[in-house]
């Protein structure tokens, strides 16, 4: 008996299914299964720089050889990213427009569509990687601290930063802030709100030191003869650095090969030994 009534209900829902066909003009049926799906096809930064010639890069102008300003007020930027964007951008037949960013910004403004590519020493995070892509590593390095020459034999490890009445300056925003909050509970976290004046507070004994990139250090001492890079050699973690591009896997593939052969023919270490000689030449 059951398997009469449920052959009668499928019966029935195959007459009401014909019914509703029967309803429908069949052209129109038709022209609803063929249309096709239309998916707008999302432009790659790639296409748009080739057809503007103009790429815009990010950068900070506060990290020492990568990117800096001799005159903050202007929009000139001088460094190892700074000559690889211009490179870049050649290779691209387009020209460079530099966007001022920020370490707290900076990935808001990538969001924001800003800019197209951020190049100013970055750190590839993951945190960062969870909303971008970055290029294949530049380099790798870790952090260092540096700090006045008499305290150089002090502040060789994290313990013994880590105490009550030591005084560590951080910039706002970026990996050294976050390095120095999660290291350093005990020391006193004094905020900076940009990068390239903390140095000089250090000298003046505004602050004991300062943990950032070992690149930087080195580079720091030699600008202040005052200070030194504390075992910048080994640093007290590892991490690389990459430019910051959208989530574009077309635009990452040609960035990634346009410096992966600027690496291999020695093009990037040429640029990199330039912009040191020229902050030697400068201080």
């Amino acid at each position: 008996m059951k398997q009469s009534y449920n052959f009668y209900r499928i019966l029935a829902i195959l007459l009401l299914t014909q019914l509703f066909l029967g309803c429908t003009p069949t052209s129109k049926l038709q022209e609803k299964i063929d249309k096709p799906i239309i998916v707008s096809p999302t432009i790659s930064v790639l296409d748009k720089v080739l057809e503007t010639r103009t790429i815009r890069v990010g950068t900070t102008g506060d990290f020492l050889p990568f990117t800096y300003q001799l005159d903050p007020t202007s929009n000139t930027y001088y460094g190892v990213d700074i000559e690889l964007a211009k490179d870049l951008a050649a290779s691209l037949d387009a020209k460079v427009e530099f966007v001022k960013t920020s370490w707290p910004t900076m990935m808001a403004d990538l969001k924001a569509n800003k800019f197209d590519i951020g190049m100013s020493g970055i750190t590839i995070k993951l945190g960062r990687q969870r909303q971008a892509l970055f290029s294949i590593p530049l380099l790798s390095s870790g952090k260092a601290a540096i700090t006045r020459d008499e305290n150089a034999a002090t502040y060789t490890s994290i313990a013994a930063i880590n105490q009550k009445g030591v005084r560590v300056i951080v910039n706002p925003g970026g990996t050294n802030e976050a390095f120095a909050r999660a290291n350093f509970p005990n020391a006193t976290i004094i905020q900076n709100e940009e990068n390239l004046s903390i140095f000089q507070k250090v000298v003046d004994g505004e602050a004991d030191l300062m943990v950032t990139d070992a690149v930087e250090t080195l580079i720091q001492e030699l600008i202040h003869p005052e200070l030194e890079a504390v075992n910048p050699d080994k640093p007290f973690n590892f991490f690389e650095m990459g430019y910051l591009l959208p989530r574009d896997h077309t635009f990452k593939a040609y960035v990634d090969q346009w410096l992966n052969l600027r690496q291999k023919e020695g093009k990037y270490q040429e640029i990199f030994d330039r912009e040191l000689a020229r902050i030697k030449e400068q201080n």
